[in-house]
This record gives C-alpha cells, structure tokens and sequence, in this order.
C-alpha cells in the first residue's frame, strides 16, 4: 500500500476512534464517585465474623453529639472536601464553596450539576454508631468518626435518597442500583470493623447475605 494512502487510513482510524471515545464520554456518567475503595468481600466476611452481635440502643442520641463539618483542608470543611472529590470538573470560590460541577450518586445512578442537589452520606449512620457503641465515645472521636475522609464513610449521593436512607443500616435500607451493593456492604462492615462498633443479629444476617454473593 501507497504511503501515502497507509497515512491516510490510520488518519481516520485515529479520527474515528477519538469519535467514539467522545461519544462514550457524552453518554457515559458526567462524574464518578470516589469512595475510598473498601476492603474486598473475603475480608468483609472476616471482619464481620469478628465483631460483636448487640441490641441496638439509642438512649441519650444528638446528632449534635457528633460534630461535623470540620476543616479538612484550607478553607475547606468535610462537606467541600467530598464535593470535591466526588465530583468532576468541579469548581470552587474563594470559600471552598462548589460553584459548577457534576456529581455521580452510585445510590441511584443519578447525575447533578448543582451541589445543592447532593447530600454527603455518612455510609454507616450517625444515629446506627450510637447504637452500635459510639455513646461510649468521646467527643473527639465521634468527631473524627462523623468526619472520615480516610475510611469508605463519607460519600456525595442524591440528598433525597440520602433522606430516605436516614439511619437505617443494611437490614432496611440498600442503595436501588444492585451493582452497588457489594461495595457499599465491604464498605459497611470495613467501617464497623475498624471503630469497633457492634452489629444486631438482623443487621448480621442481611450483610452475610449480600457479602455471599459478592
């Protein structure tokens, strides 16, 4: 084949194939959430089969007792930090408040482009750490809880789904999109296992499950 022609054809193979990446990226989700990925399913199995099986009891429970949102980085608190993390092309003021951008709710596959539009999920509930240990805290470590970036614990979600959830745990309460069950249960116990909190014999059973077809 000519050379000319040779160049030519890898031209528009190239042409063709930034076309169909472009595609991809239009049709695709306009941003990805970026949860720390949580430990895989076999470990979630261990760590459940560890932690300590308790009725719940939520006597003396304040949100107010956990304290959130903190200064993560410069200007900006935990609810900024995650926006920004979460989200893609985001844009930010002077204040770290998010002007633009796009975020991805694994929850319920939704797409928004107004910050206003999204809520960030504590994985395991605020109210579900109390019952499960955390009234035994101090406040500082209540603080850190309501306010890891480090552990799979915080995460940019549609704000009416994140309502809906409230402060159910996995017995009640899983996210629409099945394909995100498996990384919100690793995630689930992950967080557990690591603040030593306890489980209820429901709550056991429906993670033991979900974990099993993971």
């Amino acid at each position: 084949m000519p050379k000319f022609y040779a160049r030519r054809r890898l031209s528009i193979l190239g042409a063709l194939t930034a076309l169909i990446a472009s595609v991809a990226v239009l049709n695709g989700p306009t941003a990805s959430a970026a949860l720390p990925t949580p430990v895989s399913a076999a470990t979630a199995r261990t760590y459940l089969a560890s932690l300590t099986v308790a009725t719940e009891n939520r006597t003396g429970y304040s949100r107010d007792l956990f304290p959130t949102w903190i200064t993560i980085s410069g200007t900006c608190n935990t609810r900024e930090y995650i926006l920004k993390r979460d989200g893609s092309n985001v844009v930010t003021d002077s204040a770290c408040a998010a002007t633009s951008g796009s975020w991805y709710s694994p929850y319920d596959g939704a797409t928004w482009t107004a910050a206003s539009d999204v809520d960030i999920d504590h994985l395991v509930p605020l109210a579900e750490a109390w019952d499960s240990g955390a009234s035994a805290w101090t406040t500082a470590r209540r603080q850190s809880f309501a306010n890891d970036v480090t552990r799979p614990q915080l995460l940019a979600v549609t704000d009416n789904v994140n309502q809906s959830k409230g402060d159910q745990d996995p017995a009640t309460w899983m996210p629409s999109l099945t394909s995100y069950r498996c990384t919100y249960v690793r995630a689930w116990v992950q967080v557990k296992y690591y603040y030593d909190l306890s489980v209820d014999s429901a709550e056991k059973t429906a993670l033991t499950n979900y974990l099993a077809n993971c």
